[in-house]
């Protein structure tokens, strides 16, 4: 286990922003992991814990507590099921799991990040959520001091939510679990329509895992959606809003204000979210309410690949971030009505 003082952040963030940590310990097993939380709530001391940093707006004061690094590593493959430490790398664990030959993950490739973090966010791209193939999660509870498992059912996963993102402080994932489908080579049923159209196949066809992961790859790539150090388009957190879900009435204004503003033949994305509610898109709105692919004059700026991605050009500061991101939420309310939601974590700031 390693200790440090006053230690920089930001190089541990995708963003490349954010002050420093009291102190930063880098844990490489799950008693470490357990530890490290233990004595933080035993003395009363904040706690941060990072995985990959790829969802994290750090403020530019940085974090007066404990800032634990998770970089626990296991990669436990029997038959279809399949156990990942939460410090795993993402984006390799899929790669593996697509050289295995096992279906479930392979549209969640290039998503930045570690393990540990995907049941929190239900992370999910291009059709594929991890909630459909999480069987189970092993975690710390905080408030008990046991470590416990949690099933499908008890993460109460929905669109980009989980029970771990609803109580933040309660849980420290310390490994998760998955069914995959051993499909002969082949992906899970193609559900998005981008996909399916760049594969050249119907939605709902199976292609080679293979293909099925390379197509994902290219297209998060031509979106500045997977890293590259040399690209500023990619020093992000992804997808810095979520899509919004709205009612039918929501809906209905929605929909009222888009023909009046943009014209009658106009027709905003619409996708069923459940009973009575439907989802639209955040790039979209952004991109009509008037903040183009690059917008921005100073150091952040919207990607310049696409709208959903607010970026560091590389002397950026958080408070230059947060101020974009404010204009563009400002600018959507006022535009369209629809507050838009950030998806990574604050820590220290907020919008």
């Amino acid at each position: 286990m390693q200790e440090r003082h006053d230690a920089p952040l930001a190089p541990l963030t995708t963003f490349r922003l954010g002050g420093p940590a009291t102190r930063l310990v880098t844990a490489t097993t799950d008693a470490e992991v357990i530890e490290v939380v233990r004595e933080a709530d035993a003395t009363g001391t904040p706690l941060l814990v990072i995985g990959g940093g790829s969802n994290l707006v750090i403020g530019d004061k940085g974090f007066e507590g404990t800032a634990l690094v998770i970089a626990t590593k296991g990669f436990e493959l029997t038959g279809t099921h399949l156990e990942l430490a939460a410090g795993e790398v993402w984006t390799d664990a899929v790669e593996r799991t697509v050289d295995a030959g096992l279906a479930g993950v392979e549209c969640l490739a290039g998503i930045p990040g570690s393990t540990g973090a995907t049941p929190i966010q239900n992370v999910g791209a291009y059709g594929q959520e991890v909630s459909s193939t999480i069987t189970e999660v092993i975690a710390y509870d905080r408030r008990t001091g046991a470590t416990v498992t949690l099933t499908n059912d008890d993460c109460a996963f929905s669109y980009r939510h989980s029970r771990f993102k609803e109580d933040p402080a309660r849980y420290v994932v310390l490994r998760v679990h998955f069914d995959l489908e051993d499909a002969d080579g082949l992906s899970a049923p193609i559900k998005y329509a981008e996909t399916a159209r760049a594969l050249g196949v119907e939605p709902g066809d199976r292609v080679p895992l293979t293909d099925a992961h390379a197509t994902v790859l290219k297209l998060r790539a031509g979106k500045g959606m997977v890293l590259d150090p040399d690209d500023h388009d990619t020093w992000s957190a992804g997808s810095f809003f979520t899509n919004p879900i709205l009612t039918a009435t929501q809906f209905a204004e929605f929909h009222a204000r888009v023909k009046h503003r943009l014209g009658e033949d106009t027709e905003p994305p619409a996708y069923p979210a459940g009973e009575g509610h439907t989802k639209t898109s955040a790039a979209w709105l952004i991109d009509k309410a008037g903040f183009t692919k690059g917008y921005g004059a100073g150091a952040a700026r919207i990607s310049t690949k696409h709208t959903l991605a607010l970026t560091n050009r590389g002397d950026a500061t958080t408070e230059d971030l947060l101020t974009l991101a404010r204009e563009v939420v400002a600018g959507v309310r006022d535009t369209f009505g629809i507050t838009l939601v950030n998806e990574p974590v604050t820590v220290g700031v907020s919008l």
